[in-house]
Formats: C-alpha cells, structure tokens, sequence
C-alpha cells in the first residue's frame, strides 16, 4: 500500500548532558532514509528541519536545559499535529526528549479523528521519570511519564488526551531504575524485558499487543530507540546497555509492525553518529525503518563495503 511519509528532522539534544544527536537527521538523510522509502513506491516529503520554540523559562536547578525541552515540546507537538492530517510523520531525531512533543501531538490528533492511540516503546530503558524523580535531570528519560498523564511537568503543555497506561507496550527493556519500577510495578502498562524475549520469542510478545490495537480501532505510533538494539551492532548512542535485540529480532518486529496496518506516527531517536562506526548505525536504523514500511526479507539490499 502506497502511503505519503513526512520525513521531519528534529535535532533534540537538550534531553541529556552528552551531545550528538544533533546531527542524527543528517546523518539519516545521508544514509539516504528517503530514497529507501521511495524505492518501496511510497510518496516521501522531507518537511526539513524543526527548531524549538522560545519559551522564556527559566533554567531550574536539577534539570538540564528544561526551557529547550519544553520548547522542544511545544513544537514537535505542533508539527505532528499538523503532519498527520497529510500522511504518516517520521520524526528523525534528536534524543528521546523528542518523544515529550511527538507523543503529545499524536494524542492529540488520534482524539481528534475519535480513535484510541497506542503506543510501541522499543528501549533498553522505561523513561518513565518525572523531573522529581530523575536523579541525572536529563528529560530524555520522562517522555512516557509525560505523556501518559503523570503529574510534575508543571512547565510542560497540557496534556489533554494522555495516553492510557494499557494502551502502551514496552519492549527490550533492560535498564530501569528503581524509581522507576516502583512506578511501573502501579500502573497496567505492558513491558518486556530481555529475559521475556530470550524465553518467549519477541513474535510472541508483540503479536498480542498488535492484536489489541487492532481490535480497538487503534493508531500506533513506534517509538525506537538505537539502544533497543544491541550495542554491537549499533553503537551509536550514548545510553548503551549490553544484551539488546538482534538485527533478526529487531527486523522482525518491524516487519510485523508493517503487517498490521497500524502504524500513524514513528520516532527514530538516540542515534549520535559522533559515535557511529562509518554510519553503520544509521544505515541499520534506515533499514528498520523501511521494513516498517514494508520492505521484506528476501527484497533486502547487500550494503556495500565500506
């Protein structure tokens, strides 16, 4: 099925101290993320490249760099909004902090149409922290907090329409803090960690999932991290943890995703090509993202050597 895709460049480096991820729409761009759409027949559109709004905050101890962020939010949120009534937006960022914004207008656009969002959270971590709870201050850890309603984002948009903690999947998860489980372990979220995929197969976690969006008339909007992944095959990001999916497993998942039908909205966030090894990460990155949308095993390119 042809779709149009927005390809919408959001270089969020505020969400944590290490920079980088600045450069991640650029280096998707160059890894040639488009034309790999275009050559499965869908219209691609690079909407270019979003900056974040002024918001006139203050800085707050403990948090780094809160006023971007929000403005970050503002704007993500704004263009996902606006990107959804065109076609399926695919936000390149940018570190996770991304999701604060991109999440939120995806919300708020699935209430519009009167359909439920679901969301697929592909992440060695929870991101479940508030700005109370996070140790580090680095915001790139709070999105799924934020968007789905938990309170301490005083300085943050409104979230009108948040996400309900049954309608999101996590998977891959291998680094949560306590606070965060303590959190996790009172709410109905679903979430899989390592352990779940080495025992059951990551077919067997998301099929129900993808069943459930399914029977509610549901929106998806996937949110992949670089470090779902193992960080032998994608080192390019900051938060590496050891033991992440495979190339097969993580292939598989957006294969099932494509299947489906669901997928609304996507995030590509975390990648920092200054520690990339000849772009192999972002190369692996675009390849999941054209098996969402429909690219198959047996029609894969061999990538050339380098």
């Amino acid at each position: 099925m042809t779709q149009t895709i927005l390809l919408i460049g959001a270089p969020v480096d505020s969400g944590k101290t290490r920079k980088g991820c600045l450069m991640g729409p650029d280096a998707y761009r160059t890894a040639r993320l488009a034309g790999a759409l275009a050559d499965l027949g869908h219209d691609v559109r690079d909407l270019g490249t979003l900056g974040p709004d002024d918001t006139g905050l203050p800085e707050r101890d403990g948090l780094h760099q809160l006023p971007r962020t929000v403005g970050w939010t503002r704007a993500l949120s704004r263009a996902a909004q606006a990107a959804l009534a065109d076609g399926v937006p695919v936000f390149l960022g940018g570190d996770h902090a991304l999701s604060l914004g991109s999440v939120h207008g995806a919300a708020c656009a699935a209430a519009a149409r009167g359909q439920p969002l679901f969301v697929l959270w592909l992440d060695a971590h929870s991101d479940f922290h508030t700005p109370q709870s996070s140790q580090s201050g680095h915001l790139h850890g709070t999105p799924l907090a934020y968007v789905t309603g938990r309170t301490g984002f005083d300085d943050f948009p409104d979230v009108p329409h948040p996400v309900p903690d049954d309608h999101v999947c996590l998977i891959g998860l291998r680094s949560v803090d306590t606070a965060e489980r303590a959190a996790i372990e009172q709410t109905a979220l679903t979430r899989h960690d390592m352990r779940a995929i080495d025992e059951h197969g990551i077919a067997a976690l998301l099929r129900p999932f993808l069943d459930r969006v399914a029977a509610a008339g549901g929106a998806l909007h996937v949110s992949l991290d670089v470090d779902f992944l193992d960080p032998s095959v994608a080192p390019a990001v900051g938060t590496t943890v050891p033991g992440g999916a495979t190339v097969r497993e993580a292939h598989l998942v957006m294969e099932m995703i494509h299947e489906s039908g669901l997928l609304r909205s996507m995030d590509l966030v975390e990648l920092n090509p200054m520690l990339d090894e000849r772009g192999r990460t972002a190369q692996l990155m675009v390849d999941l993202c054209a098996s969402a949308f429909g690219r198959r095993v047996f029609d894969r390119p061999t990538p050339r050597q380098l």
